[in-house]
């Protein structure tokens, strides 16, 4: 190659290397109890106040709980613990959950709470790489996963969770909330029985996701006694005062108004009960 011809390459490569953007900042873990995966940049977003209820205000889901939290505080401790699937009905307080259990836990030791967005979980490994080896314990959660059609992202949840040569990294559990069980569509699993050469195989392959969390946690629709206690764990906790013949029977109407009872649904009726008394959520 002539020293022109060579000229020419560096220059390129200099011209590339500035067009090209910044490596990102290196993540300072310490900022924060809880970050922001960001796929496109593969950076972590600091989140200066995490949205979320203290444990003793979600009601009728004792079981649930506590199995959460002992799992979260053996790891924030350091001891085996394992990947968590809470599934099961809308707005039962699945996600709030998972929050709660690691405000409970975060003032503890080095526990770090790290969203992930269900877009994004191609990227889950490369997020996984970047928590491997940091002086902290890290909760990864996804909230609503599912997969649907022809998407074949969930095989890089499989990967990340249990397979691979290098592994889940021993500081990060892997925190999901689904409505799902399987997390796939029973019709998805009909359409790859029907078109896969081993039907059995095809339609294993997508069950066995949920066989990577090893805590599997139900949820399911309440009665009116346990939304009733909801309303009223609100009602103590945030000092609203109004007759207690008058809320129950409020709160009824508002849950049949809505065509369901739920901690969201006691949620979104104390926010209107403490609007009209004019007292804020604090």
């Amino acid at each position: 190659m002539s020293e022109p011809d060579a000229a020419l390459l560096i220059r390129i490569a200099e011209a590339l290397e500035r067009l090209a953007p910044p490596p990102p900042p290196a993540p300072d873990f310490s900022s924060a109890e809880a970050f922001v995966w960001r796929a496109a940049s593969a950076s972590f977003a600091p989140v200066a106040k995490v949205n979320r209820v203290g444990l003793e205000l979600l009601e009728g889901i004792d079981r649930p709980r506590d199995l959460l939290l002992a799992n979260t505080r053996r790891f924030a401790q350091g001891l085996p613990a394992n990947n968590a699937l809470l599934w099961g009905a809308r707005g039962m307080g699945k996600s709030s959950l998972v929050k709660a259990a690691h405000g409970a836990l975060a003032g503890e030791g080095r526990l770090k709470l790290v969203e992930i967005h269900r877009e994004d979980i191609e990227t889950l490994p490369a997020l996984l790489a970047a928590l491997r080896e940091k002086p902290f314990q890290f909760i990864v959660f996804c909230d609503d996963l599912s997969f649907d059609g022809p998407e074949t992202s969930y095989k890089s949840l499989k990967t990340a969770l249990e397979g691979g040569v290098e592994g889940r990294p021993a500081n990060v559990l892997f925190y999901a909330t689904s409505n799902r069980r399987h997390l796939v569509p029973r019709d998805m699993m009909e359409n790859e029985r029907a078109i896969a050469i081993n039907p059995g195989e095809a339609v294993e392959e997508k069950v066995s996701l949920s066989d990577r969390f090893g805590l599997w946690l139900g949820f399911h629709n309440c009665g009116q006694d346990d939304y009733l206690d909801m309303v009223f764990g609100y009602v103590r906790h945030f000092g609203l005062e109004a007759p207690a013949e008058a809320i129950r029977a409020e709160a009824l109407e508002w849950s049949i108004t809505r065509g369901a009872r739920s901690g969201r649904v006691a949620w979104q009726f104390i926010q209107d009960l403490a609007g009209r008394l004019g007292k804020r959520l604090e």
